[in-house]
């Protein structure tokens, strides 16, 4: 069993040394306590679980905490998708809920599997998700000074469970100032993608992950033969001739864990209940 989570780029917030410490010390707690629900839960259901955590902390952008977009409203995407299964679910610039992860969760197991704006906050309020203001003052304060530049990244996890199985989930409060409708990596396949054999989960700017496909070159390379660093340093180097600002965490069907970034400030956690490594 093994599990891996992001926080995004440490640029989205205060660079200060205290929120540095806090992502670190959130990220740790928030690996450990999902890697303890991974023990008596499913690599699907521990994903969601990871995601609803960090989307709960204001530290991060997704959920509490997202971006503003330039029209002064917040709009957030997320995923997930089941290895075993191939199924995807999704969310795509929902309004006004406080944890976009679990709505994807609800539609799971419907025909019509992604949603977007009105329509996936209309289900989420059918549902008995919670109208839910998500806004914090600091992403106020940003949106305000048109900080546009300070928003880039998402939340995310990978998990491998006791019966051998890969699920991946991913979250996002957006880039920040952006235009009302544009649609990020998060909640298709290029940002969030598990099959059998590997799982990743993507954050960065989210038109550059979908140009490279990240997400689904990397599974799809580990699952033709290339060993997990191959396929990270394939995919990466295509992302370089487009100057593309990404970064991705994955666990393969062998419990090896790997990630890699353009830019070297994605913050990230992992543990398989020995060893928790934290980065930044």
């Amino acid at each position: 069993m093994k599990i891996i989570i992001h926080g995004g780029f440490f640029s989205e917030s205060s660079q200060s040394a205290e929120t540095k410490l806090a992502k670190q010390q959130a990220l740790s707690r928030i690996a450990e306590t999902s890697y303890n629900y991974l023990k008596t839960h499913t690599a699907l259901q521990t994903i969601v679980y990871a995601v609803e955590l960090l989307e709960n902390d204001e530290l991060f952008n997704a959920g509490i905490g997202s971006q503003i977009q330039s029209d002064g409203k917040i709009r957030m995407s997320a995923s997930m998708m089941d290895g075993l299964t191939k199924r995807f679910s999704g969310v795509i610039n929902i309004e006004d809920t406080k944890n976009p992860i679990r709505v994807a969760e609800k539609l799971f197991t419907y025909d019509d599997r992604v949603l977007g704006g009105s329509g996936a906050t209309h289900f989420a309020r059918h549902n008995g998700f919670e109208k839910c203001s998500t806004e914090i003052p600091q992403r106020r304060k940003e949106y305000e000074e048109k900080l546009a530049s300070k928003g880039i990244g998402t939340v995310g996890c990978v998990a491998l469970d006791a019966h051998g199985n890969i699920a991946a989930a991913t979250s996002t409060g957006g880039k920040g100032f952006e235009m009302p409708g544009r649609i990020s990596d998060s909640a298709t396949s290029a940002g969030n993608y598990a099959n059998n054999d590997c799982g990743v989960s993507c954050t960065g700017v989210g038109e550059d992950i979908v140009s490279a496909a990240v997400a689904t070159k990397i599974v799809t390379r580990v699952s033709d033969g290339m060993l997990i660093d191959e396929a990270f340093e394939k995919t990466f180097n295509e992302l370089k001739s487009i100057d593309g600002f990404a970064g991705a965490i994955a666990i393969d069907k062998f419990g090896n864990t790997y990630h890699q970034n353009s830019h070297p400030t994605m913050v990230f956690a992992s543990y398989d209940g020995v060893t928790l490594e934290v980065f930044n």
